[in-house]
């Protein structure tokens, strides 16, 4: 894993954003980059995967989206990434950390990996079950 940088996004990386998260808008996107909300990784100075995240209830930090380019999934990307963005919150005195991920997604699986546990969950018309989970690091 070498040539690996995690960085804060910059409106230069909107293009990459838009080009491959189309879960939200262009003006949320750049909000979000405004307020240092969305983590980018880089490999030789190319984008392979982002972090975007906000705070639940105004104080605890919620991952809401994690994503790795196809060919870089599976190689403990993903990892280092949410390790990163644990660590960074850590510092700034966070201890509990949430996110979300659909049951019929193999993302539950990662998160459990990681120390997060379930603690609820619900049901959006047309959807399956939203998983929430949370890690506690105090």
């Amino acid at each position: 894993m070498n040539n690996i940088e995690i960085k804060t996004a910059k409106e230069s990386h909107i293009p990459f954003l838009e080009e491959h998260d189309n879960h939200i808008s262009k003006e949320i996107l750049k909000r979000k980059i405004e307020r240092d909300e969305i983590l980018i990784m880089e490999i030789s100075e190319t984008c392979v995967g982002w972090l975007r995240y906000n705070l639940f209830w105004d104080e605890i930090p919620f991952m809401n989206m994690l994503y790795l380019i196809e060919e870089h999934r599976g190689k403990g990307y993903g990892k280092l990434l949410v390790k990163y963005w644990e660590n960074m919150l850590l510092d700034k005195g966070f201890k509990i950390f949430l996110t979300s991920t659909l049951a019929t997604e193999e993302a539950q699986h990662f998160y459990r990996k990681l120390g997060y546990t379930d603690i609820g969950g619900f049901i959006l018309p047309f959807e399956p079950l939203e998983i929430l989970l949370m890690k506690d690091m105090s």
